[in-house]
C-alpha cells in the first residue's frame, strides 16, 4: 500500500475537506479523491460520507485512522533510517529576531556536523501544513491555535513563554512610554496578521487578547512576505502591530512591552509525529538548556495566558 494513498487519508480526515485537504498535499482536488477512492478499493470499504456540503469519516474511517498515522510515522523512521545523518534538517524559524532563531543558532554552535537548515515560513499554521506534508520538519510557535486533529499528527515542546509588545510609530501619542498598558490601548486598533491563513495561532491570541478591551484588530491583509515588505506596508499604513519581545527593528518605530497584565505568547516546538533525527536530538537538547538557563517557561505573577495554551504548555 503506498505511502502517497495513506497521507490522502490522513489529511482528508484531519480536514474533513476536500479542497483544503488536497491544498495541504499540493494536489489538485481530482488527484486527492482519485487517491481516496483507490485506497477504498484496496481496504474494500468506504472511508468517507460526502454529500454535496459535508465531508465525515465513516466508521470504518474512524477504526482505520489511527492504524494510518502509525504506518506514516514507521515510513518517516524508516526514511529517515535509509537518510542517516546526509540529510539536512528543515528547521522553520519563523523571521530572523525569533526565539526559533536563538534555538537554531545555539543547536549549530553545538553541533556543528548536522546540517540545520533555516526556512523562514511566517506563521506556525502554515508550517504545520508543510510539516505533515512531508516538506518541512520542525517549526515554532503557538500550538494552542492548532485543531486537535492537526496536533494529533504532531509531537512539540514548550519552549518559551515570549512576553507580548506594541511596535508602534514613533510620533505615537503612547511611543514615550517605557511600557503600555493595555487600558492605555483603548480604542487602538493594532494589526494582528488578520487576512493571513498562515498565521491564524497568532491572530486568534490577539482576538482573544483584545477581547473587552476595546482594542480592533487591522483589517485583513495579504500575508506580508519578507522583512523589507512588512517594514514598508506597515510605515506605509500607519499601523501599531502586536509583536512579541522578540522582533525586528523597524526604522521610524519603537517596541514597547504591554503591561497590566504582562501577556504572554506561548512558544513550542513542533516536528511530524515519529520523526527521527540527530538534528531534531540537538534541538531538544538545546531547548531544554536554554529553558533551565534563562527560566524561558516560568511564567511572571499576574501575567495573561489563555486556560487552554497553559494546559499545553505545562504551566499553571
Amino acid at each position: 500500500m503506498e505511502p502517497r494513498l495513506l497521507r490522502a487519508f490522513v489529511t482528508a480526515a484531519e480536514e474533513l475537506h476536500f479542497t483544503r485537504a488536497a491544498a495541504r498535499l499540493y494536489l489538485a482536488q481530482q488527484a486527492l479523491s482519485r487517491d481516496i477512492r483507490r485506497l477504498e478499493r484496496e481496504v474494500g470499504a468506504e472511508l468517507f460520507s460526502r454529500t454535496t456540503r459535508v465531508v465525515a469519516l465513516t466508521a470504518e474511517g474512524e477504526r482505520l485512522l489511527p492504524y494510518a498515522r502509525r504506518v506514516l510515522a514507521a515510513y518517516e523512521e524508516f526514511a529517515t533510517a535509509c537518510a542517516g545523518e546526509s540529510r539536512p534538517l528543515l528547521v522553520d524559524v519563523g523571521g530572523p529576531v525569533s526565539t526559533g532563531r536563538r534555538v537554531l543558532a545555539e543547536a549549530r554552535r553545538t553541533a556543528p556536523r548536522l546540517e540545520l537548515v533555516a526556512r523562514y515560513q511566517s506563521g506556525l499554521t502554515g508550517a504545520v501544513e508543510r510539516i505533515l506534508a512531508g516538506r518541512l520538519d520542525v517549526s515554532f510557535g503557538r500550538v494552542g491555535g492548532l485543531s486537535a486533529d492537526v496536533r494529533a499528527g504532531l509531537e512539540f515542546l514548550p519552549v518559551r513563554l515570549e512576553r507580548m509588545t506594541v511596535l508602534l510609530p514613533d510620533d505615537h501619542r503612547l511611543a514615550g512610554c517605557d511600557r503600555v498598558s493595555l487600558d492605555a490601548l483603548r480604542g487602538e486598533t493594532l494589526y494582528a496578521g488578520a487576512g493571513n491563513p498562515d498565521t491564524a495561532e497568532w491572530t486568534d491570541l490577539a482576538e482573544r487578547l483584545f477581547a473587552g478591551r476595546g482594542i480592533a484588530v487591522a483589517e485583513p491583509f495579504p500575508g506580508i512576505e519578507g522583512e523589507e515588505e512588512f517594514v514598508r506596508v506597515i510605515r506605509k499604513r500607519g499601523w501599531a502591530v502586536l509583536a512579541s519581545e522578540e522582533f525586528i527593528e523597524v526604522p521610524g518605530m519603537v517596541l514597547r512591552p504591554l503591561v497590566d497584565p504582562v501577556p504572554l505568547s506561548p512558544v513550542a516546538m513542533v516536528w511530524r509525529r515519529g520523526l527521527r533525527h540527530p538534528g531534531l536530538d540537538a534541538l531538544r537538547d538545546v531547548v531544554r538548556e536554554l529553558v533551565d538557563l534563562h527560566g524561558w517557561l516560568e511564567r511572571p505573577s499576574g501575567s495573561w495566558l489563555p486556560e487552554a495554551d497553559a494546559v499545553g504548555m505545562r504551566v499553571s
